[in-house]
């Protein structure tokens, strides 16, 4: 009771004790101690969460220092449920750490359903000047649904700029406490709940809300495993029977499977499907961004087959992430109505589609995923 107790105190600077009993975590990945006499919590391994007990966070300012010492993520939740639904803002050390001019160093991502979305999500990555070896400075400032992030040199010294502003958190939880996890060093950890220095609660404008060429509308079945060994079947095509349910874009147009479907490290498959009329028969240019694997078929008829798996050979521009750079697909519609339906399929974290058609002159899209 004394901690909820002590998590209870309204606005004001609260400095988290960075002490065992505080903490929830496997035993042997995390130390804690004093130096120069300063609190300091050590995570020697990458393997676990550092959970921090009777702590419920919504909107406010959280700093801390940091020396990111893992080879691949540091990373920091809030809006922690579980393990299953978070928010996450971490340091991309092997990409980032000492090259301040790597776009990928640090990150923003939700975790959904179990899934780290960040391939999804190519627009909330940035460069950052760190390094595994000097302190770091934090300051995550959380309302409602925005967030900016500061990084700067030194304890306590915070950047007077964001490196990150997040328009529009995209985790399903809106309050939760916080953890770590990577190897990492932390200390001074503050928060000040409720201190949102100006930041509006409401999501910043959808940069392509008003682009009516965006295909936002689509029925989709339920997902179906690949057998092993094998890369597609046509016995996979949804037969008559098969249930469609709707599903809509998000914001930046992206038809987002990993928020409906729990992770799964099978090979599976979902289809969508939705329908284009044209006045007359001509090729429309199709944007597709996607992730991992889609058969596409226009009015039953095999199209596009592609593959974008991220840093293998095969990536698609960005580096095997969501984005209208991935392909580039002709469209030989006919006169009257054209079934589009697509084989989305996962086999690493997440699977989506955003796709966009270069002009709508002579054709009409689905406004809603019933056709209405």
């Amino acid at each position: 009771m004394l901690l909820v107790a002590f998590w209870t105190v309204a606005a004001a600077a609260q400095v988290v004790p960075l002490k065992a009993a505080n903490w929830q975590f496997k035993p042997g990945i995390v130390e804690f101690g004093d130096s120069a006499e300063v609190a300091r919590m050590k995570i020697d391994s990458s393997s676990g969460f550092v959970v921090l007990k009777g702590f419920d966070f919504s909107d406010g300012t959280i700093e801390f220092d940091e020396i990111p010492t893992d080879g691949d993520f540091a990373s920091m939740y809030f809006r922690w449920q579980d393990r299953n639904e978070a928010e996450c803002f971490y340091f991309r050390t092997r990409k980032g750490a000492g090259k301040p001019y790597a776009m990928d160093g640090v990150q923003y991502t939700p975790v959904i359903k179990g899934t780290m979305c960040w391939d999804i999500l190519p627009q909330y990555q940035t460069n950052a000047v760190f390094s595994r070896t000097a302190v770091s400075h934090v300051k995550l400032v959380v309302s409602g649904r925005q967030m900016r992030v500061y990084v700067g040199g030194g304890s306590g010294a915070a950047a007077s700029r964001p490196v990150l502003e997040v328009p529009q958190l995209e985790g399903n939880t809106t309050h939760g406490t916080l953890a770590f996890a990577g190897q990492a060093i932390i200390s001074n950890l503050v928060l000040r709940p409720g201190k949102v220095e100006g930041l509006s609660p409401e999501p910043g404008p959808d940069p392509v809300a008003n682009d009516p060429r965006y295909l936002r509308h689509w029925l989709v079945t339920e997902p179906d495993s690949l057998p092993k060994g094998i890369d597609f079947s046509y016995a996979l095509v949804p037969a008559a029977g098969t249930t469609w349910e709707p599903i809509d874009a998000e914001r930046m147009g992206v038809i987002n499977l990993s928020r409906r479907y729990a992770a799964a490290r099978s090979h599976r498959i979902v289809w969508l499907k939705t329908t284009i009329h044209a006045d007359q028969a001509r090729t429309y240019q199709l944007r597709l961004g996607f992730l991992d694997e889609v058969w596409m078929y226009l009015n039953d008829k095999l199209l596009y087959v592609d593959k974008n798996f991220f840093s293998q050979g095969i990536a698609k521009v960005p580096n095997g992430r969501l984005s209208l750079e991935n392909a580039t697909v002709s469209l030989p519609l006919r006169q009257g109505d054209n079934v589009l339906r697509i084989a989305v399929g996962s086999n690493f974290y997440t699977w989506a589609i955003v796709a966009r058609l270069d002009d709508l002159d002579g054709i009409t899209i689905e406004r809603t995923a019933d056709g209405r």
